[in-house]
């Protein structure tokens, strides 16, 4: 017999699951004598003394070949691939020996009460004790016996194609890298060392493998040393470890990977439905925004809040969060019935016990929305209802008008009749210099709710910001379904910028312009510096673990009408001062349209959309807001505008 067929009987990994369960028993009954003889030996000097007690052993033999097995059975010892054996197993192994010891040593009790045999206090315990030993002992050692099989850290046959790979991360993860790496010569990569930043690991070897340095050495060992390799075994990484990461190893032609799934990664077939998930705060490129917790709560404990647009993922979030400040009722208001009915789940999981109530309703219906302000009586209202695709509105004009701008003026009348104390505004960064229909209605909007503030003195107000990572039909749904597909992402432009910020930065503004505004003011957020979407592109594919040009190709299309290759958050030559919010700051607004001149302006608009006079409505516009410049499509350019 071969020494490897050796190990794998006594291992038990090939033999059949009823063989290897006779085995272990078999060699439990026989560890259970040695552990009783065992016990008197270690008691008692052999003599007269031991000869008159080992007398009485059989009963304690007998007692524990009847009790022990089925114990262990019980435990799951026999159930049990002890190649893989943990502490997790070790504690198993110590339970299920306490209990059988513990019973048995209650039977022997009895029979020497009734006077049946003699036996010294000590001999269960020690017999305890031993039997540890033994039946962890026999379990772990098929654990080595395992791995001495699996070959340890040799170089395979195939020496010559051998990588040498750099772990990032001298985590659970990493270990579980080199681990795998170790027992698996096949895959051809050799671990040479481990970057940490804990210093408690520097210079320590984890199997054999030295933490050779933190983070802030990888290029330095890029470039010293043969590395084929970098795998970063950090699944919790944020996206600016990731991203460092990455740029080294590109920069030095080095292939990287992140740990999506072991035998994936280490195989190198990951497939792209097996990506890593990303945390879309990873997409960032600056730290995300903070909020200031305790205004937040004096504006909406206790009071009566009603969400628009509560279906979407702007008025979703924004329902979570309010939710936490335990108003006295919630009203879920959303056009969408399906939507409606998922948010209202969502809230009822997470908020059982708060009041809310859930409205299917069209802001564009005025005697609708009377009879919502007349039943519930809202003190606060936060407007997240609006139809926000930009390529969609250039093609139904007469929509985007009714929706974003009749739509909230109709709110806003309600909210004055009904004395609504403070109305929030959701706008966009699209609505400065508009190009499209999209943002120039929402800047009629603005126009709407800042003339309601100033006429009226109440606290409403507009919160504007750039896209939205992550929220429905944004670019990074769409991004990671065209990669899931293999690719290739497409973009319009490669110089195209974007401010981006995260649903709940977006939410967390919006909260905090309630907390602070005092009417009339339009509020932006500190955003940093606009994105290039094709860095965000990049970054979305080596953050799921694949590489640009390489596993996913990006391709370039062309500027679609109403798309603009940068935004803008405040008009040329407007103040903006700060709050009490670092990054928040409020604009020094002046309405272009207000009053008498404003409501005309609507009217009008209003009766040419509902007349399909499209290209007067387009001319309208660039007429009334500041710097727009809306071009009216061409019948061959609507599909294109969709596409």
């Amino acid at each position: 017999m071969k020494k490897t067929d050796l190990v794998d009987l006594i291992s038990l990994r090939r033999v059949n699951p009823f063989l290897r369960k006779q085995f272990l028993v078999l060699a439990d009954l026989l560890m259970i004598v040695v552990s009783v003889i065992g016990a008197y030996l270690l008691r008692f000097d052999l003599g007269s003394t031991f000869a008159f007690y080992v007398s009485y052993a059989p009963w304690m033999i007998v007692a524990s070949l009847l009790i022990k097995p089925v114990v262990y059975y019980l435990f799951g010892l026999y159930r049990r691939v002890w190649v893989y054996a943990s502490t997790r197993e070790m504690k198993v192994i110590v339970a299920a020996v306490t209990t059988a010891s513990g019973i048995v040593a209650l039977v022997m009790m009895a029979l020497v009460s009734r006077g049946y045999l003699y036996l010294p206090r000590l001999i269960p315990a020690i017999d305890w004790l031993i039997s540890i030993i033994l039946v962890g002992g026999s379990r772990f050692s098929l654990r080595l016996l395992g791995e001495n099989r699996s070959g340890g850290a040799h170089i395979p046959a195939t020496a010559g194609t051998v990588k040498q790979v750099l772990i990032v991360g001298a985590g659970d993860a990493g270990v579980m890298v080199l681990r795998e790496l170790q027992k698996t010569p096949q895959l051809n990569r050799l671990p040479v060392g481990f970057l940490d930043d804990d210093k408690n690991k520097q210079n320590q070897e984890i199997h054999g493998v030295r933490v050779v340095g933190a983070l802030t050495d990888l290029e330095r060992i890029l470039q010293s040393q043969p590395i084929g390799e970098v795998i970063i075994a950090i699944p919790t990484a944020p996206g600016r470890v990731v991203r460092m990461v990455a740029d080294i190893c590109r920069v030095g032609g080095v292939p990287f990977r992140t740990m999506p799934g072991i035998y994936e990664l280490l195989g190198g077939k990951v497939s792209v439905s097996r990506l890593r998930e990303v945390d879309i705060t990873d997409l960032l490129r600056r730290q995300p925004v903070r909020i200031n917790d305790e205004v937040i709560g004096a504006s909406l404990g206790g009071r009566v809040v009603l969400v628009t647009g509560a279906g979407g993922s702007i008025g979703r979030e924004l329902c979570r969060q309010i939710a936490r400040w335990e108003p006295s009722q919630l009203i879920l208001l959303g056009h969408g019935e399906n939507s409606i009915f998922e948010a209202m789940l969502d809230m009822e999981e997470e908020f059982p016990s708060l009041c809310k109530k859930a409205v299917i309703a069209d802001v564009r219906d005025l005697p609708r929305l009377q009879n919502i302000f007349d039943t519930y009586h809202p003190q606060v209202v936060f407007h997240a209802a609006a139809h926000k695709h930009v390529s969609l509105m250039e093609k139904n004009v007469a929509d985007a008008i009714s929706n974003n701008v009749l739509g909230t003026r109709n709110l806003v009348t309600m909210a004055e009749t009904h004395g609504v104390e403070l109305l929030v505004m959701i706008s966009t960064d699209k609505a400065i210099r508009p190009a499209n229909v999209y943002g120039a209605t929402k800047r009629l909007a603005e126009m709407i709710v800042l003339d309601a503030a100033h006429r009226t003195g109440r606290d409403f107000c507009v919160v504007r910001f750039g896209n939205v990572l992550g929220s429905r039909g944004s670019v990074v749904p769409l991004f990671k379904r065209q990669i899931a597909m293999g690719g290739p992402i497409t973009i319009n432009h490669p110089d195209m910028e974007r401010y981006f910020m995260t649903i709940p930065e977006a939410v967390y503004l919006v909260l905090q312009a309630a907390s602070i505004g005092r009417g009339g003011e339009t509020f932006v957020l500190n955003m940093g510096q606009q994105v290039r979407i094709v860095d965000l592109a990049e970054d979305l594919i080596r953050l799921s673990g694949l590489e640009p040009g390489r596993d996913i190709d990006i391709v370039f299309t062309s500027i679609r009408p109403g798309d603009k290759l940068k935004e803008d958050l405040w008009d040329a030559g407007q103040t903006f001062l700060p709050t009490q919010h670092p990054d928040v700051y409020r604009l020094v607004h002046q309405n272009s349209l207000s009053g008498a001149n404003l409501e005309n302006a609507i009217n009008e608009l209003v009766q040419l959309s509902r007349a399909n006079e499209t290209p007067v409505v387009v001319t309208r516009l660039n007429e009334l807001i500041p710097g727009a410049n809306i071009s009216k499509l061409e019948p061959s350019e609507l599909i294109a505008a969709i596409s």
